[in-house]
């Protein structure tokens, strides 16, 4: 008899609350990059892995990195987008 072994996925954490140093900061681009995606949306919580108050820094300073000019709004915005046409 053969038991088939359930999946199991691998616990999310939350980058911020491990790691202390990492600054979640609208100047820090390139590490806000990562929670967007390349059209420009943010990614939920659920997919990151960030905890509830951590998404809401973190969506505040997308914001603001935007208004700065930091980050594109959306895809057609963006650099790449515009090399392709």
């Amino acid at each position: 008899m053969a038991f088939k072994k359930k999946f199991t996925p691998k616990k999310k954490f939350c980058r911020f609350c491990a790691n202390k140093n990492l600054p979640l900061d609208y100047k820090r681009a390139d590490i806000l990059k990562d929670f967007i995606t390349d059209r420009g949306k943010i990614i939920a919580r659920r997919i990151t892995g960030t905890c509830a108050k951590c998404q809401r820094r973190l969506t505040t300073e997308i914001k603001r990195a935007r208004q700065m000019a930091l980050l594109y709004y959306t895809a057609t915005h963006s650099t790449e987008f515009r090399k392709k046409m």
